[in-house]
């Protein structure tokens, strides 16, 4: 189907996410922070961004910030994934550029619905 980009530290977080999406059929590569997810990002350009928040290193606001005023990143839709589910959490991953934003825990419906929208739009 694709490929998905999934930036989430906690190991157990970031399994589950890959088999799941794995098993839905999209290559699925991963990074545990948000200097990794860059790289990955520059190296591969995935079809989809799916980023947590809180990360070490650099967090999820800043990772999308970087990806959406990057020429060569800017177009790859970004969704943010994360327990930081407050109205102003969700304004500031919107006013940083992402395209989608999940609240943990997400149904994986929800998930994919998102991905299937923002695959379907570019």
């Amino acid at each position: 189907m694709g490929t998905i980009l999934v930036v989430e530290d906690s190991t157990a977080q970031r399994q589950m996410i890959t088999e799941f999406l794995e098993g839905k059929d999209f290559q699925v590569t991963t990074a545990r922070n948000g200097v990794e997810a860059l790289e990955r990002i520059l190296d591969s350009s995935p079809d989809v961004v799916l980023l947590d928040v809180l990360l070490p290193k650099m967090n999820g606001y800043e990772v999308c910030r970087r990806i959406k005023k990057t020429p060569k990143t800017q177009d790859i839709p970004v969704i943010m994934c994360s327990a930081k589910t407050t109205e102003v959490d969700r304004y500031w991953g919107m006013k940083v550029g992402a395209d989608a934003y999940i609240g943990k825990p997400f149904k994986q419906t929800e998930l994919i619905d998102a991905i299937e929208q923002l695959t379907r739009e570019n």
